[in-house]
């Protein structure tokens, strides 16, 4: 009992440690930008496509299995110039429009990176699970760990602390917050809007590509993974609280957690349980556990 019960949190924990890459690329644009990135989700799957190409590619040059993790991160580092090209041609004209003009955006976002992924790829799931045990395993209280899970789940946990680390003690962390608690001061002040929202919306973007190509070695990817994952993340942020970093974490704690646990005892009420928590969370505290807007 106790060996299923640790094999169900870690690997809640590890979804949850995607899950929160993805999450907290989208508040810190919507804690600048004050735009709800529907997006996110399809960074995620372009993420996870070219984690395979790039892992191909190294395999085809002979780079060790032992470092796979260096095609992965590349994947989804390399991917930061989709952040620009979509902030400065297109979100920068619905910044003083409506919600519903940003949200119909970036959903149109997503049904064409669908179709760019369908072109390129096709329909068929993409694999690179021979990975997943290229690291071994280990034997905690019984239970049998793949390494590769810890190795994401404290990458993730080192990027949260860069994120926090930058937030609070960098220049340009400096200027996100002021941006967030008042726009029409730091334009007094000398900043130039264009290149923060251009640099926050690039952050945002490569943490969804880095989270899809970190997880491609224990799933496939498949062509709606990307909407899948908007779901995930919007109950994150439903939980957590719009534009909180904090919650971001916790937020994707808690979903991570719970759809492990409801896939292992009653998989039927995988989203269920989830959607329980966010109707809970709108009713009787709509701006989440540590936000500040209302969802």
């Amino acid at each position: 009992m106790a060996i299923d019960l640790i094999n169900i949190l870690m690997s809640g924990v590890f979804y949850a440690s995607i899950l929160f890459l993805v999450a907290a690329g989208l508040q810190v644009v919507f804690g600048v930008q004050k735009i709800f990135n529907l997006a996110c989700g399809e960074f995620y799957a372009i993420g996870a496509y070219v984690g395979v190409v790039f892992v191909k590619v190294a395999q085809g040059i002979g780079l060790p299995p032992l470092f796979s993790l260096i095609p992965l991160v590349a994947a989804g580092l390399c991917l930061f110039f989709i952040g620009p090209l979509i902030e400065r041609g297109l979100l920068k004209f619905v910044y003083e429009r409506d919600e519903t003009f940003q949200l119909l955006l970036t959903f149109a976002i997503v049904l064409m990176f669908e179709d760019v992924i369908r072109f390129i790829w096709g329909t068929s799931p993409q694999s690179t699970s021979e990975l997943y045990l290229v690291y071994g395993q280990i034997t905690w209280l019984g239970a049998v760990l793949p390494v590769y899970n810890l190795i994401v789940i404290a990458s993730s946990l080192i990027i949260a602390g860069l994120i926090g680390y930058m937030l609070a003690r960098t220049r340009f962390g400096r200027v996100i917050r002021a941006t967030v608690d008042n726009r029409e001061s730091s334009e007094a002040l000398g900043i130039n809007m264009k290149v923060v929202y251009a640099k926050v919306f690039t952050l945002g973007t490569v943490l969804g590509t880095l989270g899809g190509a970190l997880v491609i070695p224990s799933t496939a990817a498949m062509t709606e993974m990307g909407v899948e994952l908007i779901v995930m993340a919007f109950a994150v942020v439903v939980i957590g609280g719009l534009g909180s970093m904090k919650g971001a974490f916790f937020g994707a704690m808690v979903v991570g957690i719970l759809r492990s646990i409801a896939i292992a005892t009653y998989p039927e009420l995988e989203l269920l349980v989830i959607y329980l928590i966010v109707i809970g969370v709108l009713v009787f505290r709509p701006e989440g556990l540590f936000g500040g807007s209302q969802a």
